[in-house]
């Protein structure tokens, strides 16, 4: 077709390196009498639980991501469910970011259990190939990690097609994408198995007459620009020819925790009782803000109920915010406007972040002292223990709001090692 870009000719040095089933995995990992066992790591081991990570082996079942524990169940009756235990799943992550750094310094987790690597210029490649760097990691992973730990690896000029490598043979593959196999690769990708390309998309793309991949790939660049209706069109046309336009992170932009509120004989319906919950996701959220040096200038809260039906709304402050307790307060008042209906779930979040911005004096307070307050209970809590000093209204919720971790959840890992 006249006037295509054609594929991008340059060597592969980027790499994408994937944890197979990563909560599952390092679970069999930590008890050798879960191995080769159909298990999953659910955020709750109650039929309604979110199933987070299927092992290898529960996958064979058809158990997946996103399912619910019953659901699973249904399918394998015998399925294992534990629940995350988030502190080794950290520890792997680590121990992975240590591996890799022996071979490029610029990697990027693209979440707990995926790294983006470039390797352009890096000496490892002066006595060794893309696929000998790929194997040693592995090798090194199973040696000094865990012998039951496994990673997909993908290699392509660009990110995007490095990580579409790296899902080409799941568990365990080793794949490349260039210029002489793109296109046969293509011919066994439909388009929802590209990183970005769900269902909207999808329809979106047949509505132009594109159906496939390869249809996908010889679009011009008019064309992905009248389906996309934007600039991602464009961008789309770049990805597929293997050419760079991902190498970018962005800053956050909110802090934030939620809970999935148990059902049972408290219908967490009011206020009043919903104000411990809130009290602690507040403060979880607010020191994780502090310990990585920012304040906020707003404060969201959302609420989905049992009926289904769903409530949010947000607040800007009148001034620059970094206290738990005035988090607290814009987080309370928001409650009070939120239809009052058994709920089952409670999210909070703080947005405008600003780094090290300096204090705002304020006529009615010393916010030097409230401000050393706030480091000082921060500096006991880390000592002593997350829960150690907070609100008094946080009592009795001990069991509520248990450490979480999410596969995008690293931003705290970067923030502390930088």
């Amino acid at each position: 077709m006249a006037n295509q870009i054609d594929f991008n000719q340059s060597p592969s040095y980027r790499m994408h390196i994937d944890l197979n089933s990563c909560f599952a995995t390092i679970e069999q990992q930590a008890n050798p009498l879960l191995r080769g066992k159909p298990i999953a790591v659910a955020a709750y081991a109650s039929p309604g639980g979110c199933i987070l990570a299927p092992s290898i082996e529960a996958k064979t079942f058809g158990i997946k991501t996103g399912m619910r524990v019953f659901e699973g169940k249904k399918l394998y009756p015998k399925l294992i469910v534990l629940p995350p235990d988030p502190w080794k799943y950290r520890q792997v992550h680590l121990a992975l970011r240590k591996i890799l750094s022996a071979y490029t310094p610029n990697f990027h987790p693209k979440s707990i259990d995926e790294f983006a690597l470039n390797l352009k210029g890096m000496p490892a490649l002066k006595s060794m190939t893309m696929f000998d760097i790929a194997n040693k990691i592995k090798k090194r992973i199973k040696n000094e990690i865990g012998e039951w730990l496994t990673v997909s690896v993908g290699i392509a000029p660009n990110r995007f097609l490095a990580k579409t490598a790296a899902g080409l043979h799941k568990p365990d593959g080793l794949d490349e994408i260039n210029h002489k196999n793109f296109w046969q690769v293509y011919s066994t990708l439909s388009l929802p198995d590209l990183c970005g390309i769900a269902s909207h998309n999808t329809i979106r793309l047949s509505s132009i007459g594109i159906y496939t991949v390869q249809d996908f790939y010889q679009a011009s660049i008019r064309t992905l620009k009248i389906a996309f209706s934007s600039i991602a069109g464009y961008y789309w046309y770049l990805r597929l020819r293997g050419y760079e336009i991902d190498d970018m992170e962005f800053a956050r932009r909110s802090y934030g925790n939620s809970y999935a509120l148990p059902a049972g004989r408290q219908a967490f319906q009011t206020s009043k009782e919903l104000a411990p919950i809130l009290a602690k996701l507040t403060h979880k959220a607010t020191t994780r803000l502090r310990a990585a040096g920012y304040k906020a200038t707003g404060v969201h809260l959302a609420r989905s109920y049992r009926d289904g039906s769903f409530w949010h709304e947000a607040r800007t402050a009148e001034k620059i915010l970094y206290d738990t307790r005035d988090f607290y307060k814009l987080a309370a008042r928001l409650l009070l406007r939120s239809p009052s209906k058994p709920t089952r779930e409670l999210a909070v979040s703080c947005f405008g972040i600003i780094k090290d911005s300096p204090l705002q004096l304020d006529l009615f307070s010393d916010e030097v002292k409230k401000a050393s307050l706030v480091e000082s209970i921060d500096k006991a809590n880390t000592r002593w223990g997350h829960y150690t000093l907070t609100q008094a209204r946080m009592i009795d919720t001990s069991t509520a709001v248990p450490d979480r971790i999410a596969f995008g959840g690293v931003k705290e890992l970067e923030e502390f090692l930088q």
